[in-house]
Formats: structure tokens, sequence, C-alpha cells
């Protein structure tokens, strides 16, 4: 907690990123009374944030509600620029893009959610627009299920109860025993299958990519609706399996044997 912390702690500086991290993929314009409840904030200080955001060029105001600015990119820029991972993971996100004709993607773990660092995009993709830096809660995401079997169960527990577990659509698995005992399945079998959960239409396969014995992200390939079953397990799942080897081993990782 910010509380507990020295004398050298700047809490305004954690209020500018409260107040930036309102904004989601879900929310991307919001009034100053949805920034106030996000960021734990009064209204009176929330347009205070919004009005010094705005004017430095992070924040814009169009017809009495805020969004991110294109400058609130620079943010992010330096760290996915020295991000080698995402450099390594492209050629072969590409390649498996052109094998499958489907958008294959990489993500990492951020807390409670899953960002979006490399993708590779497929003609067919229409309904949804996802891009680098894309943020989804990883609960509800193959990739995130991926991501949340490979941590530890202290930190798996804690970062499960810090997240907003609820149905999205009629198919979402959208209690904690639930996600849990799915959690347990992926962690068994190594990919995880997530099909119109988050949205309808919105599906897709993940494997993990490791360091070591360790995930450090996921890989994944978005589900066409005609991808059954069995055409995922026999003919999307292996050649995924494959490039998320590839992927390990340029980036100096040497996954164990895939069963």
């Amino acid at each position: 907690m910010a509380g507990d912390r020295g004398s050298w702690y700047v809490k305004s500086v954690e209020k500018t990123f409260a107040v930036l991290d309102a904004f989601t993929a879900e929310s991307p314009r919001l009034s100053v009374s949805d920034v106030a409840a996000a960021a734990d904030l009064s209204r009176a200080a929330a347009r205070r944030f919004l009005m010094t955001l705005t004017e430095l060029g992070y924040v814009s105001l169009h017809e009495g509600r805020y969004q991110l600015a294109p400058r609130s990119l620079s943010i992010g820029s330096s760290f996915l620029s020295g991000l080698t991972l995402p450099a390594v993971a492209e050629p072969h996100l590409r390649a498996l893009a052109a094998d499958l004709m489907e958008t294959t993607s990489l993500c990492v773990l951020d807390d409670t959610r899953i960002v979006y660092v490399s993708r590779v995009i497929s003609p067919r993709l229409v309904s949804v627009s996802v891009n680098v830096g894309t943020s989804f809660p990883a609960w509800a995401t193959s990739m995130g299920r991926v991501l949340l079997a490979g941590l530890e169960p202290a930190d798996l527990q804690d970062r499960l109860a810090r997240s907003d577990i609820r149905p999205y659509t009629a198919r979402t698995v959208s209690s904690a025993e639930q996600l849990r005992a799915e959690l347990d399945v992926v962690r068994r079998q190594g990919w995880s299958v997530v099909r119109a959960e988050l949205e309808e239409g919105l599906s897709g396969v993940a494997v993990p990519v490791r360091l070591g014995s360790r995930v450090v992200a996921a890989a994944n390939v978005s589900l066409h609706r005609h991808r059954g079953a069995e055409a995922v397990e026999q003919v999307v799942l292996p050649r995924l399996r494959d490039a998320a080897g590839k992927i390990s081993a340029d980036y100096g990782i040497r996954p164990p044997a895939l069963e």
C-alpha cells in the first residue's frame, strides 16, 4: 500500500497513473465522474488531473468525454522498443499466420491483465480491433489462462482475488471456483482454448513461451468460426506449439519437450 512507503513516495504520481489506467479497451471514452470512480478520486481532483493531462497532450476532450491522445503511446514505446521478445517472435508469428490464415499474437501478463506485445493480423479478422498495447482481463482469455496457470499458487491466488470475475457472455467461466478448475486443466495439458467468453465471436487457443520452467509469455492463434475442436487440436495446436518452441529457442530459451 502507498501509505506503507517512505517519504520518497510521490502520491500525485500514483494518482496521475491511476487516471491514465482508468482508460481501457473496454472503456476508452470516459466522463469526469467515470475517471473519479475508477481512480478513487473526488470529482474535482479527477477534473484537475484530466485538465493537466489534456494540457500536456496525453489526454483529449471530445463532446464532454475524455480519451487517451496519441502522445500517451510514448509512455510505453521505450519499453516495447527495448523488449526483444516481440521482435524475436514476429517472424514466427508471421509464418504461423500465413500457414493457418489466422491472426497470431504474443502476450505478457501485466498484474491481472494481459497485454499484446506482438500481433500479426489475418485479413479475415473484421469484428475486433486489437493492437499491440491492447489489454484484456487475463482470466477471460486463452493467453491469460496460460499465463495464470504458470504462476506460483500464492501469486495466482493474489491475482485472482483482485480480478473482477464476472460474465461477459453466456459462455463465460464466471466464478472463481470454475476458473481454478479450468486453470488446473490448462496447467496439465499445457494449452488453453477460450471460445466467446470475453466477447461473442472472439475465440482463441494459446500455449506458453518459457524461460526454463517459467512461463514468460503466451503465443496465441485467433480462431475463425469454422475451426472446430478437432481441427484446433489436430491442425492449429501442433503448429502453434512448434512456433512457440521456435520463439523460445530464438530468444535463448529451450523449453522442456512438449508431450
